[in-house]
């Protein structure tokens, strides 16, 4: 961790939740998700999905996770990325990579972190700030539950287009009697690239770049999803989420259609498949009606 490295970023990498799902037995690690695997460089192809920078009531970073710009004001994001202590957000639109400005040095690290004047860029000051709200039924204890949370920006931030909310309840149609449709999403953020265990951690790649995936649909409406999450296929041929990626979008095909934040992983190095939470349920649009947004 260099000089200028923000301690507070691993902070959702790190937080291990027990699930408990209604598959049998079975006992399943969620971990809060952060970042593109096996994927490629998304460049300009969506240019309204963002990084975003959670900092205190101090002014200091707390962790980074992905988001959407769903209207000139508000930025959908997942619950677990808005949730407290964070009492400010800063977030950047570059491509990337993003690079952590010269001049910053972590309070932990005996800097003064945003206090700094000569700090201008990340993870001080992004393209716009904001303040997070966090869906009012979530739960840190089991965030996955209700893993919604939006920014309002303290002022406009237009652009030529935006993220766009589901239909309700139209991802139940992918589901038929033999499983499910043979459905791709695109998944963007800019989480980690490659993750690896501890004893190999210095493989990990971390570049906040935005980087894009087609992963494929597993399950939906099962009982390990229940109704309000998806399972999507996290592997060399699809791509998938990791660490930082948390808050991004899955899009419904090619489209601009949000179907659900990226939410979480089942293990430490972002294999095998990855959790979305569903943004299409009556629940959640309604409350996104309160910011302005609707389908």
């Amino acid at each position: 961790m260099g000089p200028g490295s923000i301690r507070g970023e691993d902070k959702h990498m790190r937080r291990m939740l027990v699930l408990f799902a209604l598959l049998g037995t079975l006992l399943v690690v969620a971990v809060p998700a952060s970042a593109i695997t096996d994927g490629e460089l998304d460049g300009n192809g969506h240019p309204y999905v963002g990084l975003m920078l959670a900092k205190s009531a101090a002014g200091e970073p707390l962790w980074r996770c992905s988001g959407t710009l769903m209207s000139e004001r508000v930025f959908l994001t997942a619950g677990h990325c808005t949730e407290a202590p964070a009492a400010g957000i800063e977030i950047f639109f570059a491509p990337g990579p993003i690079q952590v400005d010269p001049n910053y040095v972590s309070v932990a690290r005996g800097g003064s972190g945003c206090a700094n004047t000569a700090v201008t860029g990340y993870p001080c000051h992004g393209d716009v700030g904001g303040t997070p709200y966090t869906h009012p039924q979530y739960d840190p204890n089991a965030f996955y539950r209700f893993d919604l949370g939006v920014v309002v920006l303290d002022r406009p931030h237009p652009m030529a287009a935006y993220g766009a909310l589901p239909q309700q309840d139209v991802l139940d149609r992918l589901k038929t009697k033999r499983g499910t449709q043979d459905v791709t999403f695109t998944a963007v953020g800019y989480g980690l690239q490659k993750a690896f265990p501890d004893a190999a951690s210095w493989k990990t790649q971390a570049d906040r770049v935005r980087m894009v995936a087609h992963p494929r649909l597993i399950q939906i409406n099962t009982g390990f999803t229940g109704d309000g999450s998806l399972l999507l296929s996290n592997n060399a041929s699809t791509g998938g989420t990791c660490f930082g990626d948390s808050g991004g979008p899955n899009f419904v095909g090619a489209s601009n259609v949000v179907a659900g934040v990226t939410s979480f992983g089942l293990n430490g190095t972002c294999g095998g498949t990855g959790g979305v939470y569903r943004v299409d349920r009556a629940d959640d649009l309604g409350w996104l009606s309160t910011f302005g947004l609707a389908p």
